[in-house]
């Protein structure tokens, strides 16, 4: 069950920024290329990310040497896009540093806020993110310019194809490309009101020792998890990608046995209790109250959504402009509301055994009448964050079961062919430039498969 205050991951590397301080107390040099290092955080940061983005959270074994090796090449690409003078300038730097900062800023709601929980001003994040950041770009460029001329012919797909065992191809399940349009109804500040109230009472009824906060907290508490944890969490400091930055601050500024004011969050309104403070660990225990919809928000939303709906009918606009104009998920702006195959691989294409979260069981439901090209009808359903939500579902493509050919499949098996011949085409790019420059890397990588043959090349030299 997904946690109630869990954020997405693309707060990660502002995580990264703001323990930055703290790693380097620990920190040590694993690597050294030309004139840049590569310290042990950089790895466990790159790694905490591969395992957020796992979809069973779990490093393969030999995770850290791909991860150095990785690293390695991005320095060798930065250093020779340097040496070959490409064009990325401070307006790029800036353009995408800006693009972060505001992304960031969207996600606390402000300078302030971001600060307050961050601990880094504006000014402290664009210092620490610029040269990352303009490293990056190099990396990309030079990577660009490798893999530019790389092309495949037909002939080189069906070589490619051909050399696939037969019982070896590929079965796919029927895959569908499916898209959601959201619109979240908004309480009106009575029903707001009424939750904070609600919460203020049960605060009193604690400090008068009327009830227990435990006991309100299994009786009323709308955390899913609260059965089974009765509303304890522990939080440290840093846990700004893991627990709503709004909650995650309003715990710390308690003190042990405090209980907190009505705090409000992307999830609701939340009352909050200081159990134990220990370090930069506390343990909460918290009550959460949604502020409730009435029947006339629904209504009100359906008929918008509606109205959108007969919209993209009427070839007034497609489905992804509708979703840029109106959509309320947060995450439209990044997928134009399709939902993503769960393999972690960026792919639309998805089947019906990925649609297994309980939000999406209305969608399972739909899918026997609904034929690709056709929007449904808008439908009420509760949100993964437990929200009461109205949308329309789109469904795009639906493909039938079958094994992997050259006739339904093609572009996949280009797309395979063109991404082997492209890592060849790095791998010697990398064999042949990485003797040019000075590169140390500590014992404990020196076996890593790569690196050692990169070792092997430098020693001939």
């Amino acid at each position: 069950m997904k946690k109630l205050l869990a954020l997405s991951a693309g707060a990660l590397l502002l995580w990264q920024a703001s323990t930055a301080q703290q790693k380097l107390v620990a920190d040590k040099i694993i690597g050294v290329v030309g004139d840049k290092i590569i310290l042990k955080s950089d790895m466990d940061g790159a790694l905490a990310d591969q395992q957020h983005n796992s979809p069973d959270g779990i490093l393969k074994s030999d995770a850290a040497c791909k991860t150095l090796e990785m690293l390695i090449s991005q320095k060798v690409m930065v250093l020779q896009a340097e040496r070959d003078s490409l064009p990325v300038s401070d307006g790029d730097v800036e353009a995408q540093m800006e693009n972060r900062i505001r992304y960031f800023e969207s996600m606390y709601g402000s300078k302030e806020k971001m600060k307050e929980i961050t601990g880094y001003s504006i000014y402290q994040l664009r210092e620490r993110f610029r040269t990352p950041i303009k490293e990056g770009l190099l990396a990309q460029a030079m990577r660009n310019k490798i893999i530019e001329p790389v092309k495949v012919t037909p002939s080189e797909v069906k070589r490619f194809f051909d050399a696939i065992p037969k019982d070896s191809l590929k079965f796919y399940e029927s895959e569908m490309e499916i898209g959601t349009l959201v619109l979240q109804p908004k309480a009106t500040r009575e029903m707001d009101q009424y939750a904070i109230d609600r919460l203020l009472d049960f605060k009193k009824r604690v400090l008068n020792k009327e009830s227990d906060f435990g006991s309100l907290a299994l009786l009323y508490s709308e955390d899913p998890g609260v059965k089974d944890n009765k509303g304890v969490y522990v939080l440290n400091r840093n846990d700004k990608t893991t627990y709503d930055p709004e909650f995650v601050a309003a715990s710390f500024r308690l003190k042990e046995g405090e209980i907190s004011s009505p705090v409000k969050t992307q999830f609701g309104y939340h009352l909050i209790q200081m159990v134990k403070r220990s370090g930069d660990n506390v343990t909460v225990q918290h009550i959460v109250l949604r502020a409730a919809v009435t029947k006339s928000d629904l209504a009100a939303n359906i008929a918008k959504l509606d109205s959108i709906r007969s919209g993209i009918l009427a070839n007034k606009y497609t489905f992804s402009e509708a979703v840029a104009k109106y959509s309320d998920a947060p995450s439209a702006k990044f997928d134009g509301g399709m939902l993503q195959s769960k393999t972690g691989d960026g792919s639309t294409l998805i089947t019906i055994d990925q649609l297994d979260d309980p939000s999406e069981k209305d969608i399972v439901m739909m899918l026997d009448t609904l034929k690709p090209g056709q929007i449904s009808a808008p439908v009420q359903f509760t949100d993964e964050n437990g929200r009461t939500s109205v949308r329309i579902v789109y469904l795009k493509t639906r493909t039938q079961p079958h094994r992997e050919n050259l006739t339904d499949d093609y572009s996949r098996i280009q797309q395979r062919t063109l991404d082997i011949k492209r890592a060849e085409a790095i791998n010697k790019w990398l064999t042949e430039k990485i003797p040019t420059f000075y590169v140390h890397v500590d014992d404990e990588y020196k076996n890593c498969n790569r690196i050692s043959q990169w070792m092997s090349s430098l020693a001939k030299q």
